[in-house]
């Protein structure tokens, strides 16, 4: 009797699809894991434990875990000494000059108002002999033209001189407090500069590595070959009951199937020319046929092998006539 393929367990294939795919990256990490070593260091790869999970079955799977050392060169690591060395003597120097930093900054800035005025009077001791010269001058010209002190001409232009004097003067003043005001700010930065300055250093120069050749490790279609599989198999019996049902269509000829591949419950119930006769069904007939009678080819074919007939479908008849003439 043909039975029909079992289909594969989507629990047990799944948990093989993942088995697999487990071990295909744990072949490309190793494959990947190059160890490298350069002029200025070394990158080594070592499994230093492993981890452990539950997957979605409840079994408790483990990985291996992986360090990756860089190591430095004697050269580099002796560089590295020193600097670090240099770096925490420069912390030390930034962390004792800070100190002083919080009631420095609690001071409100202010300008120095000294050096304001010393930069004003620099520039009004070049400027009052100046002036004074000017208005002389301008003094005899007027008079020399007839307008005389007193008038309200006189009174105009030595008006005006007076106001260019004085704009001159007040842009000395604030040339001054800008002045004063960038020293104040240089004075005020310094010390937070020497800090800064002193918290940074030079770095040690890390090893420089090439990127690790990556190779792809094809993953097995596991869960594809076993559907495959199965629709294979579906395919094959579906193509032994059609050739069943086109021998039950040929079961009406005279001499009928008698192999016992195409018989179902088959009992013995006597012999017949010395050969066992049988009680059967077909597969067939329905479970609830009449039972049929006859010969099993395998038995025929021993005493008798010319009364057995082979088809072209690979399966037995018996010439009953020849047998029972017999």
């Amino acid at each position: 009797m043909v039975s029909s393929p079992k289909p594969p367990d989507p629990v047990k294939t799944a948990e093989a699809q993942s088995g697999m795919n487990r071990d295909t990256a744990q072949t490309q990490q190793l494959t990947n894991m190059v160890n490298q070593v350069g002029p200025d260091g070394s990158l080594i790869y070592n499994q230093t434990g492993a981890g452990s999970f539950v997957d979605s079955t409840g079994k408790t799977v483990t990985v291996p875990q992986y360090t990756a050392t860089t190591t430095l060169s004697p050269q580099q690591q002796a560089l590295k000494a020193q600097t670090d060395k240099a770096s925490l003597n420069l912390g030390t120097l930034a962390n004792e000059r800070s100190a002083f930093l919080k009631d420095y900054l609690a001071k409100p800035f202010d300008v120095n108002a000294d050096v304001e005025k010393k930069i004003y009077d620099l520039g009004a001791s070049r400027l009052d002999p100046r002036f004074e010269q000017q208005r002389d001058q301008l003094s005899t010209r007027l008079v020399a033209s007839g307008i005389r002190p007193g008038t309200a001409a006189y009174d105009q232009q030595m008006a005006e001189f007076e106001n260019s004097r004085n704009d001159a003067y007040n842009q000395l003043a604030l040339n001054g407090r800008q002045q004063a005001f960038t020293e104040a700010s240089y004075e005020r930065a310094q010390p937070l500069n020497e800090v800064a300055s002193l918290m940074s250093g030079a770095q040690v120069q890390q090893p420089t590595f090439v990127n690790t050749p990556s190779a792809n490790v094809g993953g097995v279609d596991y869960t594809g070959l076993v559907n495959n599989k199965y629709q294979a198999e579906v395919q094959n019996q579906n193509a032994a009951m059609g050739g069943l049902f086109g021998l039950a269509s040929a079961g009406i000829k005279a001499i009928p199937w008698s192999d016992r591949r195409l018989k179902t419950d088959i009992v013995a119930i006597g012999t017949k020319k010395a050969l066992p006769w049988y009680s059967f069904r077909y597969i067939w007939d329905a479970v609830t046929a009449p039972l049929r009678e006859g010969f099993m080819a395998d038995d025929v074919v021993k005493v008798m092998p010319a009364a057995v007939i082979p088809d072209p479908s690979g399966f037995f008849k018996v010439d009953y006539d020849m047998v029972l003439g017999a």
